[in-house]
């Protein structure tokens, strides 16, 4: 087994870490104060290729493959989460869906400026009254002819609003319960009915534009729907296990950049007559950190290399989320605890890795409903 990336996978991460440290680092902290959506960053982040990484040349995309997109990813999330999380969605959530279940006319529509970077896409399935109980869909969608009306609220969404394309779930047949979801693409500019609504004041990854999205009688044609009529279940379960391996990607992107602004001020800081990097319980911490965030890497490395060579993922991936939003919720306290009151002050990067570190376990599926995934697989074997 080869742990080591090849050229082109090298290549891409270094320019992801040019790019990242020397654009996305500078406006971090204007993004986590002012929850500034970063888009200036968005035209160089899709001339890069980085909006639709592992999505083949003739639908828009750089036709690289899914290791190449995990370790770009964590690179932009180690200089700004936020920044990672847009890309994340726009790659795992929304272009990758209609690369696997949409037509050649719905790739040729949707998919290309999306991927290109052209536009920019959102996921839509969480509600109100929903979370983890993705099958509860309150959202209505009724056929009228060649056109469905979508009537609901979607909450959490983010790129919300500054999306071009909403990726929608919606109940088309009550009665057959999770077989009676539709997917729906949806024109979030020439939709009428489609609005957005409230846009939450989070805890971490400020900038990223979480909002609602209201849906009142919008009219959507039968062209749009994706995958099959009443296969939205599908579709979205298929697309939050490639989902879970991006964030994964981000959890260790905000880890490390914990661990390494723990690791330069233990040099710095000096207490009872030298560096604090000289006592063993600095060391010991340090020693965890790498060695959690390495493992938590190699684990979302074999989610993606097994997902690049078409191999089932989803407890890999599961398992990589998991393990790789705890490491960076672990790391960030303790790269905190490493500062000590100045852990604690704005004026330090580690405060913000800590608030957006925790988003992690949350979205995407929550560390509780990953480990339903892992035990359901490994009963059965």
């Amino acid at each position: 087994m080869n742990f080591e990336l090849n050229h082109h996978q090298k290549m891409i991460r270094d320019m992801a870490r040019s790019f990242a440290q020397n654009e996305v680092k500078p406006l971090a902290t204007r993004v986590d104060r002012e929850h500034h959506f970063p888009v200036e960053l968005l035209p160089h982040m899709a001339e890069l290729g980085f909006m639709g990484m592992f999505i083949p040349e003739e639908w828009g995309g750089s036709g690289g493959d899914v290791v190449s997109y995990i370790v770009a990813l964590e690179e932009i999330s180690a200089a700004c989460a936020t920044t990672g999380v847009v890309m994340s969605v726009n790659n795992s959530l929304v272009s990758d869906p209609i690369l696997k279940f949409g037509t050649d006319e719905q790739k040729d529509k949707w998919l290309k400026p999306l991927a290109s970077g052209e536009k920019l896409g959102c996921f839509c399935l969480s509600e109100p009254g929903t979370g983890s109980d993705a099958a509860n869909q309150a959202t209505k969608a009724e056929r009228k002819g060649d056109v469905y009306i979508l009537n609901g609220t979607k909450n959490w969404i983010t790129n919300g609003p500054f999306a071009d394309t909403a990726l929608i779930f919606a109940m088309s047949e009550p009665e057959k319960g999770v077989k009676g979801i539709t997917a729906f693409l949806v024109d979030a500019h020439r939709t009428p009915g489609y609005s957005v609504g409230a846009i939450e004041d989070k805890l971490g990854i400020c900038g990223s534009a979480t909002c609602q999205i209201i849906l009142e009688n919008a009219e959507v044609p039968a062209a749009n729907v994706l995958g099959e009529e009443n296969g939205g279940f599908k579709v979205a379960m298929s697309t939050l296990d490639g989902g879970r391996i991006g964030i994964a990607a981000q959890a260790v992107g905000i880890a490390r950049a914990a661990y390494e602004a723990a690791r330069e001020y233990s040099k710095e800081r000096t207490a009872f007559g030298g560096p604090i990097s000289q006592f063993q319980a600095i060391q010991f911490y340090l020693a965890d950190m790498a060695t959690r965030i390495d493992a938590a890497r190699l684990m979302t490395l074999r989610a993606a290399h097994r997902k690049d060579h078409r191999r089932p993922y989803g407890t890999e991936a599961a398992m990589a989320k998991v393990f790789a939003s705890e490491t960076a919720n672990w790391v960030a306290t303790k790269a905190v605890q490493v500062h000590g009151g100045n852990g604690y002050s704005r004026e330090y990067p580690v405060e913000r890795h800590f608030r957006d570190a925790k988003i992690t376990e949350i979205y995407e599926g929550t560390s509780e409903i990953q480990r339903v995934v892992i035990a359901r697989s490994v009963l059965q074997d």
